[in-house]
């Protein structure tokens, strides 16, 4: 009762704004990774703004996701003991405002988006198309409920390469594509070990379907795929034949998968995997290392990034 009441407390802007989940548009920043890959290039200001652009506007659509799903989720999220302080299951935000607000920044979003080109609001449009499935009708499907959410994370990845301009790397696709799954797998196997744990496993029908160990036969197959498409990327793709040196940030990227799968199995972290790659400061460390290393790397070669190395 004491949680419901602080709550409460807080106004409708504010619990607007919560239930947009400005904490989770890191998730967006995969927009980036077209630019961070293409460091060697000429850019202009214009595209650098447009990758900031885009990123804004596909927070903005993602957000607008969050709110319909908490609206179709209301009934089942008042079950949950976490998910029920959600401003729309708690009764602090009125669905008519979730309802409005919705409409007017998926309007401006997507306006926007074709604003700065066809086949980026096509990108745009599609991911806000496949978002909304997944929340109606792939979330209820075993196995396409994981491959639903990879899917929304390759077309981030595809939509940063096309608002600046640039090819889209088959490597880019497929290494954000094992990336993305690694991660989904992770998330319902902490939502699953959550749920069993707290008696409320009937509110989440999908995971019904699903058990620990099968998750665990899965999670052992992707990240061995992970870490080979990556490391395969920095051996044997385009901009790793300009770029030999790109192999040394593979070390960050094992590290980065063996740190989350520390923590998913030793801390039962997992289930929202924006909150440990930017809460966790080893994780984050990681993060910021490995794209230093490799920017370092893609725009000024290795002699750059030998040259800051104390001999």
């Amino acid at each position: 009762m004491n949680t419901v009441q602080a709550v409460h407390r807080r106004g409708p802007l504010l619990a607007l704004l919560v239930s947009l989940r400005p904490k989770q548009w890191t998730k967006n920043l995969l927009l980036f990774a077209g630019l961070l890959f293409t460091l060697d290039q000429h850019h202009t200001l214009h595209q650098f703004q447009w990758a900031v652009l885009g990123f804004l506007l596909f927070s903005l659509l993602s957000s607008v996701v969050y709110l319909i799903n908490d609206l179709a989720d209301r009934d089942s999220d008042c079950n949950h003991p976490k998910k029920c302080r959600r401003p729309i299951a708690s009764g602090e935000l009125s669905p008519p405002l979730a309802i409005t607000a919705a409409v007017l920044l998926g309007i401006l979003s997507l306006s926007a988006s074709f604003a700065l080109g066809t086949r980026f609001g096509a990108a745009a449009l599609l991911y806000f198309l496949l978002t909304l499935s997944y929340t109606f009708r792939f979330k209820h499907i075993v196995l396409l409920d994981v491959l639903t959410l990879a899917g929304g994370f390759v077309l981030r990845a595809m939509a940063g390469a096309i608002v600046i301009g640039v090819s889209i790397s088959s490597w880019l696709i497929l290494c954000t594509l094992m990336l993305a799954l690694f991660l989904g797998l992770s998330k319902r196997r902490a939502e699953l070990i959550s749920t069993r744990q707290t008696g409320t496993l009937g509110t989440r029908r999908i995971l019904d379907e699903y058990s620990p160990e099968m998750l665990d036969q899965m999670i052992v197959i992707v990240t061995s795929a992970c870490l080979m498409s990556y490391a395969l990327y920095t051996i044997s793709s385009p901009t790793a034949q300009k770029h030999h040196y790109l192999m040394a940030t593979i070390p960050f990227v094992i590290y980065g998968i063996f740190r989350y799968l520390y923590l998913m199995h030793r801390h039962d972290l997992g289930e929202s995997p924006d909150a440990v790659l930017v809460e966790d400061r080893p994780m984050l460390l990681n993060i910021l290392l490995w794209g230093l290393t490799t920017g370092l790397i893609i725009s000024h070669g290795a002699e750059k990034l030998l040259a800051i190395i104390p001999h």
